[in-house]
């Protein structure tokens, strides 16, 4: 794979353009006067590193894999909010939680923002949406605002992922119209490791012999076991229960789980490669959030740290973004999809406060580029993610985290107490307050029982309401 600097992307570039004219049986040709088809596939809870592409070893992923090889991979991508609804309504709307509302999964957003499907609709798009929604209050009627939708899995990937990965089968070999069509699948796996949680003292009992099977469990990370100070809220979810075995038995299950994701991915591939229409598509695959791992003693999401926040951002359009590209260099988040959609087809998108369209990154141009980026979480929970250093604050905790991300990528090694330090924390303190001044920026203001995450059904709402800007 190539790493990409400014020589090695033009000179890759002029290649696949080459190659598309030459041999691509008119794509070029195709892709400049037909307009562009887009397809969206979102998986759940995938890390970054789970991906074989991406260095992962314990999981074969093919069809995620011809991605990267066919396009543009991005290394320092992250979930703007690393749990499902929050970031899954960030991608939708182009804002950060703490503007739309959806701070939780119980949270329900803020009226009036609209959507990707209705301004691609507006320009023209045929505008579908497949599988996991999980968007609260951008729901009309059953499908997610601006989209038709057939189908809605909001259950276990074990059960729908195969509906909803031929229902989006079925709809590109069979779709014949003029219009361009923007298409979503959304797909649920490996999110069905939280039920092998929630579940492991049945399925991994102490007593369950171990000693057939250990050769072929993963190894337990680095950063598994840590000693330093974390906020409260955080310090709260640590996993202490768990055997060495039991953590490499989860992990050998989440590795199941995403190889069977690979496989509905590549229905998919399949399917717009088989209609004549790749050479015409922009592709493009992430994930909400990440997976614990078994890293700082953690499984599922909710976490600052890289396991849960950082998602694969990964992108293909034959003849327009060279293949086989990694960018090491920019900071990307889950907000940028919105901006980068419309710029791809053409549509004028809202004025978004921090979302950048990705596609200067994507096709080579000189941009200038974003310093540093934000990631929400836990509701009152802040991250900013600068070239180097790593810092967290959460609200009315005084504890503060901050890691060197070149030498302890692992983040085994909080050194927001180092005083050699104190200027890189006061600078990075700088940038939080800066990214939640930006122009635009509008607050939410939600309710205390969205932001405390709770609120089930039949529980009375509190009238009292919070504001989720100051982190201090």
């Amino acid at each position: 794979m190539i790493t990409i600097n400014r020589r090695n992307f033009l000179k890759t570039g002029a290649a696949a353009v080459g190659l598309a004219a030459l041999s691509g049986g008119g794509r070029l040709f195709a892709a400049e006067t037909r307009p562009l088809n887009i397809l969206f596939i979102i998986s759940d809870q995938l890390s970054m590193d789970a991906v074989s592409a991406h260095g992962g070893r314990y999981a074969a992923t093919p069809n995620i894999d011809r991605l990267v090889k066919g396009g543009i991979t991005f290394a320092e991508s992250y979930s703007v909010c690393p749990i499902c609804c929050p970031a899954r309504v960030s991608m939708l709307t182009g804002r950060m939680p703490s503007e739309h509302g959806v701070v939780s999964n119980q949270a329900v957003g803020v009226p009036g923002l609209s959507t990707v499907g209705e301004e691609l609709a507006k320009a023209g798009y045929e505008t579908v949406y497949f599988g996991k929604t999980h968007v609260p209050g951008y729901e009309t009627r059953g499908c997610v605002t601006g989209f038709r939708s057939t189908v809605n899995n909001n259950g276990f990937g074990v059960i729908g992922d195969d509906v909803t990965s031929r229902i989006t089968e079925n709809f590109i070999r069979s779709y014949k119209s003029q219009k361009p069509f923007f298409c979503v699948a959304s797909l649920v796996h490996p999110h069905d490791i939280c039920y092998w949680y929630i579940h492991r003292k049945m399925l991994v009992p102490e007593a369950m012999p171990f000693n057939d099977l250990t050769a072929m469990l993963p190894e337990i990370p680095p950063s598994r076991n840590y000693d330093f100070p974390e906020p409260e809220v955080l310090a709260k979810t640590r996993i202490n229960d768990f055997s060495d075995d039991q953590w490499r038995f989860y992990l050998y299950n989440y590795y199941r789980m995403v190889e069977m994701l690979d496989a509905e991915v590549g229905r998919v591939l399949d399917a717009l490669e088989d209609s004549g229409q790749a050479g015409n598509t922009l592709v493009l695959l992430t994930s909400d959030h990440g997976d614990g791992g078994a890293r700082h003693s953690r499984v599922q999401k909710w976490y600052p740290y890289e396991e849960s926040a950082k998602v694969p951002l990964i992108a293909r359009l034959p003849g327009v973004i060279p293949g086989g590209v990694r960018d090491a260099t920019h900071l990307v988040s889950t907000v940028d999809l919105f901006p980068t959609f419309c710029d791809f087809a053409g549509a004028p998108a809202p004025v978004l406060p921090q979302a950048r369209s990705l596609k200067p990154l994507m096709t080579g141009a000189n941009v200038k580029w974003r310093d540093s980026l934000a990631i929400e979480t836990h509701v009152t929970g802040r991250t900013i993610r600068s070239a180097q250093y790593k810092y967290v604050k959460y609200q009315n905790d005084s504890v503060e985290m901050l890691f060197d991300m070149k030498s302890d990528p692992w983040e085994t090694k909080n050194l927001a107490t180092d005083s050699a330090l104190a200027p890189v924390l006061a600078d990075h303190r700088a940038m939080l307050d800066a990214w939640y001044k930006a122009p635009g920026y509008r607050p939410a203001t939600i309710t205390d029982e969205a932001a405390a995450g709770g609120g089930g059904k039949g529980k009375k709402k509190s009238k009292k309401q919070t504001n989720v800007r100051n982190t201090k």
